[in-house]
């Protein structure tokens, strides 16, 4: 694996939660839409929000409340991101 010189800063998500705004730019970076950050397989999701016709904004929301449901690790570099799964995948960015 390629050794690279760069400053990271790991986000705890769980412990200082994203807001609306920074969860949306997040988004915005990762070119996707607010459904597919979310970890539709998690439990909360499906018995509270699965069977719901949510907009984008409603996702986003329940994302910010509920950060268990953002699907991770996201990895932000620059005006660029993404969902870092697998791990290798870091390297399409940096």
């Amino acid at each position: 694996m390629k050794q690279l010189d760069n400053e990271i800063e790991i986000v705890y998500y769980l412990v200082t939660p994203p807001t609306f705004i920074e969860l949306q730019s997040i988004i915005k970076k990762l070119q996707i839409k607010p459904i597919e950050l979310v970890r539709q397989k998690e439990a909360l999701w499906i018995s509270e929000y699965k069977s719901n016709n949510l907009n984008d904004t409603q996702i986003i929301e329940a994302m910010v409340t509920h950060p268990i449901l953002i699907e991770r690790p996201i990895v932000i570099h620059g005006t660029k991101a993404i969902v870092a799964r697998p791990l290798d995948k870091v390297h399409s960015i940096l």
